[in-house]
C-alpha cells in the first residue's frame, strides 16, 4: 500500500514538472506578458485627403496571419481627421467599415449639429488583409491630418503559450491514466483535484492564444473625426503652404466677422439698454445749472514792479 502511494505521488510530481517546462510566460488578470519586451515600431506622417497608405503592413499580411510558421505581428493605427461635411464623412466611414469586413468595437459622438462643433471617436477592428484598403477609404472620406502606426511582434509570447498548452495537455493525459489505475478513494480525489487545476490552466491559456490570434488577424484602427468650418492646411511644398496660409487667413477673417455680427445680434438688448443709459445721462448733464464764474481778485503790484526814477532813490540816514 505504501509503495502504491509513493508511485502515485511520484507520478503527480512528474506531471507537475511537465507543466513547468512550457516556457517563460505568466498570466495576470487573464492577460499575458513575457520577460522580454515585444518589439515595437511606430510610423508618423502628415497626409492629405485621399492619399493615406500604410507604411508598415506588407501586402501578404493576411497569409502571414494564418501561417503557423510566420511571425505573429499585431498592427495598430491611429488617425485624426476633419471635415466640413460631418454627416457625409461619417457615412463614408461606415461604408468603408462594411466594405472591408470590419466592425466597430466602440464609438462615441459629442457636440451638436446646431453649433457645428461635433466630434466622433471610433475604434474599428479591421481584417489585416483589408487594412491597407481600409486606410485608403478613410483617406477618401475626409481630410486626414496625421496617422500613427505601430507593429508589435508577439511571436515569442505566442510560442510560449503553445509550449505551455502542450505541457498541460501531456500532464492531463498522465493524470487521466493515473485515475484509471487508482485503487482507493483518497488517491482518486487527489488525482481529480490535480486534473481540475490542469483543466483550468488549459482553458486560461487557450483563451489567451485565441486572443492573440484575433489581435494578429484583426488590426485596431482608432479614428478621431472633428467638424470644422474650414479645413486645416495640408500643403507639402513651401508654395502650397503659403497658398494655404493665405486662404486660411482670409477664411479666418471672414469667420471672425461673421462671429462678430452674430454676437452683436445676440447682444442687441444689452446694446439698446446701454445706448438708452448714455442718452439719459447726457440729458441730465445738460439740465444741470452752470456755476457762475467769480471775478478774479485784483493783484497789488509789488514794489519791485514799480520803476524807480532818477532822484527818487532813498536818502541814507545819518
Amino acid at each position: 500500500m505504501k509503495k502504491r502511494i509513493v508511485r502515485i505521488t511520484a507520478a503527480l510530481c512528474t506531471a507537475a514538472l511537465l507543466a513547468g517546462c512550457g516556457g517563460s510566460i505568466s498570466s495576470k488578470d487573464g492577460g499575458y506578458y513575457t520577460t522580454e519586451a515585444a518589439a515595437q515600431e511606430s510610423y508618423n506622417y502628415d497626409s492629405a485627403a485621399g492619399s493615406v497608405d500604410s507604411g508598415l503592413v506588407p501586402e501578404n499580411a493576411a497569409e502571414a496571419a494564418t501561417d503557423e510558421t510566420a511571425q505573429k505581428i499585431i498592427y495598430n493605427a491611429s488617425l485624426s481627421m476633419e471635415s466640413t461635411d460631418f454627416d457625409t464623412t461619417r457615412e463614408a466611414l461606415m461604408t468603408a467599415v462594411e466594405a472591408n469586413g470590419a466592425w466597430l468595437e466602440s464609438t462615441s459622438l459629442y457636440g451638436t449639429e446646431k453649433d457645428h462643433d461635433r466630434t466622433a471617436d471610433y475604434t474599428v477592428r479591421v481584417p489585416v488583409g483589408s487594412y491597407r484598403a481600409f486606410l485608403a477609404a478613410v483617406g477618401d472620406a475626409g481630410s486626414v491630418l496625421n496617422i500613427s502606426e505601430s507593429a508589435e511582434n508577439i511571436t515569442s509570447s505566442y510560442i510560449d503559450v503553445q509550449a505551455r498548452l502542450s505541457a498541460l495537455e501531456a500532464q492531463r493525459d498522465r493524470l487521466n491514466a493515473l485515475a484509471d489505475q487508482a485503487e482507493t478513494t483518497a488517491d482518486l480525489l487527489e488525482i481529480e483535484s490535480q486534473l481540475s487545476d490542469v483543466q483550468y490552466q488549459l482553458e486560461n491559456y487557450t483563451r489567451q492564444l485565441r486572443s492573440m490570434d484575433q489581435q494578429v488577424s484583426y488590426s485596431t484602427v482608432d479614428i478621431y473625426l472633428r467638424e470644422v468650418a474650414t479645413l486645416t492646411p495640408t500643403g507639402v511644398t513651401f508654395g502650397e503652404r503659403i497658398a494655404d496660409a493665405f486662404g486660411g487667413g482670409w477664411d479666418a477673417f471672414v469667420g471672425f466677422l461673421q462671429g462678430l455680427v452674430i454676437a452683436l445680434v445676440y447682444l442687441w438688448p444689452v446694446l439698446l439698454i446701454a445706448v438708452a443709459v448714455v442718452f439719459i445721462l447726457r440729458k441730465v448733464w445738460k439740465k444741470r445749472p452752470k456755476k457762475e464764474k467769480l471775478p478774479k481778485p485784483a493783484q497789488t503790484p509789488s514794489p519791485a514792479e514799480y520803476p524807480v526814477k532818477p532822484g527818487d532813490e532813498p536818502k541814507p540816514k545819518y
